[in-house]
């Protein structure tokens, strides 16, 4: 079985390089050439763990090969992005040109399977593409849709084996998306149909969302009422039906702070909940902006000085390299922008450099502080001793105090 993986990114790399493993000959496929020569050279774009081993093991067996444009093969997979419009609109422009771009390779027989987050009814969308282009396929093509669900961080384990649902535009789309993914895939593999196999992403997600808006509303409220907001979830939690999440400074990331927007957009009036858990988790972040903004004001206004502001953590969550999305560098951005004559000190254990911020390390800038904000909960921050001489910010719960 031969198989063109177009987009290699975040999934479709790691998607490429384990079905390569399972001895599936693979046609990587993506636009950045630098992507595409990187691959070949059998180095890693991201960082994610072990991707870069088993990456150069199956390009140097010759199972994967990455190109700018695709190939002919048995299965495509679509593991491009969907980006916004305006006004939190999904674009699936994406993915409708990946589909042109690899339409003339298409043949009767063949499987093709979007694995990219989609609005509801995005595969019956390509599915009509496709058989208006190129009629001699009615009837002979199939098309299914199976979202990823992995953590940054542990993507390779999770693809291998975390459930998958799979739902095609018909039963024998279902049926041959299923033997696609069993050949690599170690969780179970839920058939469905498309509509709801789309759905079902989008509803993950949100009730994600929905779960932190919650934790991190109770952490606003108990700032205005003098309470320790960590105790009070992890006593709230010895309730044996109460499952509290951990607030933060936010919500980022390509899924969480993404997906339900794709569900407000088509149901806007249907999705109140959904729709107001997107309110909270991007006002959190306004707010630990406020909140750091005024202890620079206080302290400018006690000591008579301008503070030295070390702003610790950029990525989305704990312990990735990932910022997309991330409410942390939005909070660094707003604050310095405020403030544009300050002393910042910018911390992100988790990458080398950066293009915009000028990074320190985590335990210099501490020392060097006389406020430290933490916005993400990085592992190295937990090792940090308290520091009463210091005004400390803890947006993520790193001391829980």
């Amino acid at each position: 079985m031969d198989a063109c993986i177009i987009g290699l990114g975040y999934i479709g790399l790691p998607t490429a390089v384990l079905a390569a493993d399972a001895g599936i000959k693979v046609a990587g496929v993506d636009t950045n050439a630098s992507i595409v020569d990187g691959v070949n050279a059998r180095k890693v774009h991201f960082t994610e763990p072990g991707l870069d081993v088993l990456c150069s093991k199956v390009v140097a067996a010759g199972m994967l090969k990455a190109y700018t444009t695709p190939r002919p093969s048995d299965v495509f997979i679509l593991a491009v992005p969907t980006p916004f419009k305006g006004n939190h609109e999904p674009d699936i422009s994406y993915v409708l040109a990946a589909v042109r771009s690899a339409i003339s390779c298409f043949k009767q027989g063949d499987l093709l399977i979007i694995e990219s987050t989609c609005p509801v009814g995005t595969t019956e969308k390509v599915a009509g593409l496709i058989f208006s282009e190129r009629p001699d396929l009615k009837d002979a093509f199939h098309i299914s849709y199976c979202p990823e669900r992995v953590m940054p961080g542990n993507t390779l384990y999770e693809l291998e084996h975390n459930d998958r649902v799979i739902g095609g535009m018909d039963e024998t789309s279902t049926r041959k998306a299923v033997d696609f993914y069993r050949r690599f895939v170690k969780g179970t593999l839920h058939e469905t149909n498309a509509r709801t196999a789309e759905m079902c992403k989008l509803v993950e997600n949100a009730s994600r969302d929905v779960q932190i808006a919650f934790a991190n509303e109770l952490s606003i409220i108990c700032d205005k009422a003098g309470i320790n907001v960590w105790e009070l979830i992890e006593l709230a939690n010895k309730h044996p039906r109460v499952t509290i999440l951990q607030p933060g400074s936010g919500v980022g990331g390509h899924c969480i702070a993404v997906d339900p927007y794709f569900i407000t957009a088509d149901f806007p009036f249907e999705s109140q909940l959904i729709g107001k858990a997107r309110e909270v988790n991007n006002y959190k972040a306004f707010w630990c902006t406020e909140k750091t903004e005024n202890a620079i004001k206080e302290f400018e206004l006690t000591n008579h000085k301008k503070p030295v502001v070390a702003l610790m953590g950029l990525a989305f969550k704990p312990n990735v390299d990932d910022l997309r999305e991330s409410p942390a560098k939005y909070i660094a951005t707003r604050v310095m922008q405020a403030h544009n004559d300050g002393d910042f000190l910018i911390v992100e254990p988790n990458i080398q450099e950066h293009k915009v911020f000028k990074l320190t390390d985590y335990r210099e800038a501490y020392e060097q502080a006389d406020i430290a904000v933490f916005l993400v909960a990085h592992d190295p921050f937990k090792e940090l001793p308290w520091r009463d001489d210091k005004v400390i910010l803890d947006f993520c719960g790193v001391f829980k105090r």
